[in-house]
């Protein structure tokens, strides 16, 4: 169980957001933080410290007047730590290389390889081709429907028709290093994680998996720690003094948990 960074961009900004308010149109976020320093002030952080794995991701879509900002914020940061950060948000086959030429250790993806609510097992290929599986994370971030939790993509706007079970990460697992996965509907809520979720995710043998969502306090994390078995690594946002919230960074890289 391992503390994994994050550097979250949205409009240009270093953000902390509720992921269920993101909104293309308009490029909206219920926002609960807005740092007043630029993404490479934390890539340099992490790299003081020591945290390796952390992620960055670009909230805008491509089609955004933010996005180049937000792009070159990423950017940045990768140039500060160099194969310290991974980094996802509109990852596709023809970006990806550049992003890890850039600097980032791998490329998260999600939209790319799930469209029109299916698994594009021709898009994953051709990504494995040409950066290969130990290059590739797979946000597998998900929203929860009466039956489970089904797997979210565009920014956790729209829902696929693929269900997260055991039989989907092992058949993934296959084309990819580790899975990230959101708790969706309890992101930037500092609210208590989602049980059911990590519960499914810490009962899998397989590749290693973040997760992200809700944990806003020491007693959330020690619930999580006690769901997951220890097995699972994990992200704190909003919660994090860093952000505005009152859990001490310092104690993440202490490991004091």
């Amino acid at each position: 169980m391992k503390f994994r960074p994050c550097i979250d961009i949205h409009n240009g900004e270093v953000k902390q957001i509720v992921g269920g308010s993101l909104r293309d149109e308009g490029d909206q976020a219920k926002t609960n933080f807005v740092s007043h320093y630029e993404a490479d002030h934390y890539a340099r952080m992490y790299r003081r410290d020591g945290l390796e794995g952390g992620h960055i991701i670009l909230l805008n879509p491509p089609s955004s007047e933010y996005y180049e900002r937000t792009r070159q914020q990423a950017m940045k940061a990768l140039e500060a730590y160099p194969g310290g950060l991974q980094i996802g948000g509109g990852i596709t086959v023809e970006n990806a290389r550049e992003y890890l030429e850039a600097g980032a250790s791998h490329v998260i993806v999600t939209s790319y390889v799930f469209r029109d609510g299916e698994i594009r097992r021709d898009n994953l290929k051709k990504l494995v081709d040409t950066v290969g599986k130990e290059q590739v994370v797979l946000d597998l971030s998900c929203r929860k429907k009466e039956d489970g939790y089904y797997i979210v993509t565009n920014r956790w706007q729209n829902f696929t028709n693929v269900k997260l079970s055991w039989e989907v990460l092992d058949e993934l697992s296959d084309s990819c290093a580790e899975f990230l996965v959101h708790g969706v509907d309890v992101e930037g809520k500092a609210s208590g994680v989602a049980k059911e979720l990590v519960r499914l995710l810490a009962e899998w043998d397989g590749c290693p998996v973040t997760y992200a969502g809700g944990i806003g306090s020491r007693e959330d994390l020690e619930e999580f720690r006690s769901l997951s078995g220890g097995k699972l690594d994990f992200t704190i946002g909003s919660a994090l003094d860093l952000f505005g919230g009152s859990i001490p960074y310092a104690d993440m890289i202490r490991c004091e948990l």
